[in-house]
């Protein structure tokens, strides 16, 4: 029998190994597929984004899905402790914009390599291509044993469910660990994809007008009833074929879900500010500058270079002018040009699947977890880490270290009751 095992081969799942065996626990590991560390190598575009080094309010705060949860674990393990671990095992960080740490190699297939030679030092088992079943649980519903799919039974003292959540399936994150934890009495909420691209359905979409355009430092805004602003993120963001894509866009998907389902709306307002660091007037007086210093140019050509010209194509066109003299232009279109800039509408009829997301929003409730501990309020020996569990933050290095810090603790934890059981 062993002490701990640990179910999942990505970034919690590696964690709570190392965690659980450092900590003295005879640990085995189970994956269902050929290759362990699959999201934690493609993560940060190759490159593994590893942490982020904010302080842990502000950390908590770029963590909308329940960030508050992790204070306890942080207290613990946080991302300073994740800096010193890999840096300890020989892999330098170098911090990059908005405090996200990276290898300075610039490789991520460094991180999972140390994470995995870390692991086989401590005398880990490892099986891969073993995919497990089910879940057993004794009369007092206290862990008691892993089933695989050819039956075999592999009792342990304890148990950490690092199976990911459905985002990035091809990695092996299929939502395998919801049905475990509702065998074990627990509830799953509901699940959604985040960080996510945001499909459109404005005529400038059907037309393809703005694809591929690329706009850096915006502000995107989703509105809900009576156009109250919901959620501002200010950033870059490109248009696609099918909507917006980007680091912005990606934020605010979650808050365009939960507003579709919270007003039951199949449309979800969204505008985007281009400069969102000018106000109206100012944007206003600068633009009538701009005509009446060059009154016999067409007004397209006095404003071209201001934004993008395909943009400036489409705005002209919808207001119904930019051909004619700058002389003859009156103040209300300026006025009504610079509100457009302002406030540029967009409609949001949804989100691509979970197959294009980072992240899965939902999971194991956290109602029914221990936040110093991981373990499941509902059966003894069960704990959880990393995406299975409903935490989601925003991309820029805070979900790895979710992952992370949970999987530490679960795997500290669980070795912890190993033996005193």
């Amino acid at each position: 029998m062993k002490d701990v095992i640990v179910i999942g081969g990505g970034p919690s799942g590696l964690m709570a190994t190392y965690a659980a065996a450092k900590s003295g626990a005879s640990t085995l590991l189970i994956d269902k597929g050929s290759k362990l560390g699959r999201k934690l190598a493609i993560s940060g575009g190759g490159r593994c984004n590893v942490t982020n080094r904010k302080p842990i309010d502000e950390l908590i705060q770029f963590i909308p899905g329940n960030g508050r949860f992790l204070y306890s674990a942080l207290a613990q393990f946080d991302n300073q402790s994740i800096i010193d671990l890999f840096t300890g095992f020989g892999i330098p960080l170098k911090e990059e914009d908005n405090g996200r740490m990276f290898p300075v190699t610039d490789k991520a297939q460094d991180v999972v390599n140390t994470l995995l030679r870390a692991i086989e030092d401590l005398g880990v088992e490892i099986r891969k291509k073993a995919e497990v079943k089910t879940l057993h649980f004794n009369e007092e519903n206290e862990f008691h044993a892993v089933e695989l799919m050819d039956g075999e039974m592999i009792e342990a003292k304890a148990c950490v469910v690092a199976v990911g959540g459905q985002s990035v399936p091809h990695t092996g994150s299929t939502g395998d660990g919801y049905p475990w934890a509702e065998k074990a009495g627990h509830t799953i909420t509901e699940l959604f994809p985040t960080e996510v691209p945001i499909k459109l359905n404005d005529s400038f979409i059907g037309t393809k007008q703005l694809q591929g355009l690329s706009l850096r430092d915006v502000a995107l805004t989703v509105h809900g009833k009576k156009g109250k602003a919901i959620k501002t993120h200010q950033g870059d963001m490109i248009f696609t074929h099918f909507g917006i894509s980007g680091p912005i866009a990606l934020r605010c998907s979650q808050y365009t879900i939960k507003e579709r389902k919270r007003s039951k709306e199949q449309v979800v307002l969204m505008s985007l500010d281009f400069f969102p660091d000018t106000s109206r007037d100012a944007l206003v007086q600068e633009l009538w500058n701009q005509v009446q210093s060059q009154p016999k140019r067409a007004v397209k050509n006095v404003w071209k270079g201001y934004i993008p010209e395909r943009l400036l194509d489409l705005l002209l066109e919808e207001l119904a002018f930019g051909e004619e003299d700058a002389s003859q232009l009156k103040k209300q279109s300026v006025i009504d040009f610079a509100s457009r800039l302002k406030m540029f509408e967009m409609h949001a009829v949804g989100t691509l699947d979970f197959d294009k997301a980072f992240v899965t929003g939902g999971g194991v409730s956290v109602k029914e977890v221990a936040p110093q501990t991981m373990m499941s309020k509902k059966a003894p020996g069960l704990f959880f880490a990393g995406e299975v569990l409903d935490i989601h933050g925003y991309t820029g290095g805070y979900n790895i270290t979710a992952a992370f810090t949970t999987g530490h603790c679960a795997g500290s934890h669980a070795a912890e009751l190993a033996t005193e059981r």
